[in-house]
């Protein structure tokens, strides 16, 4: 079955930098667009940034373009996002996310914490 593991995630100090990871199995990674959502207490889920499958096309939100950036190894079935310049409105839990004809994929989560 589809498997998606986060890891990545931490407490850092604004300003300061994190990489996240989304490990994929139990499909065809190759043949799927890449998506990174987050959701911060008392807000809904957000789209953050998105990857095709190919990696020509990649998307952000406003309020991380020039920050993030996702990116994918279709050799090593990891989709991942560097995320520089973190600011405390970044604090959130960081879901990787694919999905199908039928249904949406997601991982556990990963925390990422920005604080002084």
């Amino acid at each position: 079955q589809v498997q998606l593991v986060e890891s990545g995630g931490g407490l850092v100090q604004p300003g300061g930098s994190l990489r996240l990871s989304c490990a994929a199995s139990g499909f065809t990674f190759t043949i799927y667009a890449m998506n990174w959502y987050r959701q911060a207490p008392g807000k809904e889920r957000e789209l953050v940034a998105a990857i095709t499958r190919s990696a020509d096309i990649t998307n952000y939100a406003d309020s991380v373009k020039g920050r993030f950036t996702i990116s994918r190894d279709n050799a090593k079935n990891t989709v991942y996002l560097q995320m520089n310049n973190l600011k405390p409105e970044d604090t959130a839990v960081y879901y990787c996310n694919t999905r199908d004809l039928w249904n949406s994929y997601w991982g556990q989560g990963t925390q990422v914490t920005v604080s002084s």
